[in-house]
């Protein structure tokens, strides 16, 4: 007769049921050990990592739970952590100032790419699209473009299709220093948004693109003018753009130190 397992024991075979087990249970039955060895091995893992934060360099632990001391393992000193992150930060500190320039910079060219494309743009669209595209310009950094219809014997009011913003350290404005030659001879530097030149109104804020392409305002005079963006307190971020009115061509500039300060086109 078979021997009979020692009592408060149990053989695997006890355990085999006569029948199959459900599929689910099956599976999680299959590879029990690898499990559990997983488990225990993360485990030791942590409480390794644990024992060398708090293992000193001088520090033992006792023979009989298995940690020997060793100066290899020791985990770090507050002050070392302390002077790490001094270090960190003195050099991120030291990366920050070295990219500010960078920045500044991006965020001029930014309000300049956004300008001059958002002009181009809706004057192409007014010549494909036989349409009339009003753009408004408002200080400190605010483009608003408007479509304007046509209809007898009264055109309907203008309907806003889009507003774009400039970075808030760049604005529609003027500074001490700009040249009296403005770009193109529009002006003398001394207004922000300087349209509907040589009509008599005075400086307008807008310009009015046609069908035919061409720069016009709300009374069918040709608009040209120049519209300037900079930085407050820096002089040589200074950029505009210019319009001819007859043509609606738009022209990039830039403020540099050549020979004396001058507009130069982009």
């Amino acid at each position: 007769m078979p021997k009979r397992p020692t009592s408060g024991y149990l053989t695997f075979s006890a355990l085999t049921p006569s029948q199959p087990l459900p599929r689910m249970m099956s599976d999680a039955m299959k590879e029990p050990e690898p499990v559990l060895l997983s488990a225990l091995e993360g485990l030791s893992t942590v409480l390794a990592w644990l024992t060398r934060g708090l293992v000193r360099s001088k520090g033992c632990c006792s023979s009989s739970k298995g940690i020997m001391k060793s100066s290899g393992n020791r985990g770090f000193t507050l002050l070392e952590l302390i002077i790490t992150i001094a270090i960190g930060l003195v050099m991120a500190g030291v990366s920050f100032i070295a990219l500010m320039p960078l920045f500044k910079e991006n965020h001029v060219n930014a309000a300049y790419d956004t300008t001059l494309s958002v002009m181009r743009n809706y004057r192409t669209q007014s010549i494909t699209q036989s349409k009339r595209y009003i753009l408004t310009f408002t200080p400190p950094g605010t483009i608003t473009v408007e479509y304007w219809g046509v209809a007898v014997p009264v055109s309907p009011a203008p309907v806003t299709v889009a507003t774009f913003t400039l970075p808030p350290d760049i604005q529609f404005a003027v500074q001490t220093g700009f040249p009296p030659a403005a770009p193109d001879s529009f002006g003398t530097g001394g207004t922000a948004i300087d349209f509907d030149q040589g009509m008599g109104v005075g400086s307008q804020n807008y310009i009015m693109f046609m069908p035919d392409g061409s720069s016009q305002d709300t009374l069918g005079n040709y608009n040209s003018g120049v519209l300037y963006l900079t930085r407050p307190g820096e002089l040589y971020s200074s950029r505009a753009v210019s319009v001819f009115g007859t043509t609606g061509r738009v022209r990039g500039w830039r403020l540099l130190n050549q020979g004396g300060d001058k507009w130069v086109q982009q």
